[in-house]
């Protein structure tokens, strides 16, 4: 049982509208979404900041960014969400997946760029900033505004598990599990 329980319908029309732009046709809106939208104005900044839109990074890129840093700090919940949503669609096969969670930045499933990303976010989750090493191998593979991206989305869903894991929200029921390890 969630610590908070999630908003039910009818909901107000604002937030009604942003989860009708942010869920999938025929998919009820998150339980995370829908405990948010118990504080409108919080649940307002949450997708005015959202980076839910295209960026400057690949999906691909995104989701390497979003999976790990959600893998990293325990949150199940939005990790199980992001790789029921969008494993498939960018290529992340179960080794991959698994590789979020369990493999190091350098494992060999990754290419270059991805495993400047990887790292970018484990810098960021173990030391709070980003390494010079990392930096070097980050900036031989993307440009400033891309760099500002991956800080930023690393933040946004550290943000995101601290309230996944702080609400004690329950899985969604076809949400990904975390894989143990091999």
């Amino acid at each position: 049982m969630p610590r908070i329980a999630p908003a039910e319908e009818p909901y107000p029309t604002e937030i009604a509208a942003a989860l009708a732009r942010t869920m999938p046709p025929g998919v009820a809106p998150l339980v995370l979404f829908r405990t948010m939208a118990r504080n409108p104005r919080v649940f307002g900044k949450m997708f005015a900041g959202g980076l839910l839109d295209k960026g400057t990074l690949s999906l691909r890129q995104r989701e390497v960014v979003i999976d790990r840093t959600t893998a990293r700090l325990g949150a199940e919940y939005e990790w199980g969400v992001h790789i029921a949503f969008f494993a498939e669609k960018v290529g992340f096969d179960a080794e991959r997946i698994a590789a979020t969670i369990h493999g190091p930045a350098d494992a060999p499933c990754w290419s270059d760029d991805e495993q400047a990303l990887l790292a970018a976010v484990d810098d960021l989750v173990d030391r709070h900033t980003i390494g010079d090493e990392t930096w070097t191998e980050l900036a031989a593979h993307f440009d400033e505004a891309q760099i500002l991206e991956v800080i930023a989305l690393a933040g946004y869903y550290h943000t995101i598990s601290f309230l996944c894991r702080a609400l004690d929200l329950p899985l969604e029921g076809y949400a990904a599990r975390f894989p143990s390890a091999s």
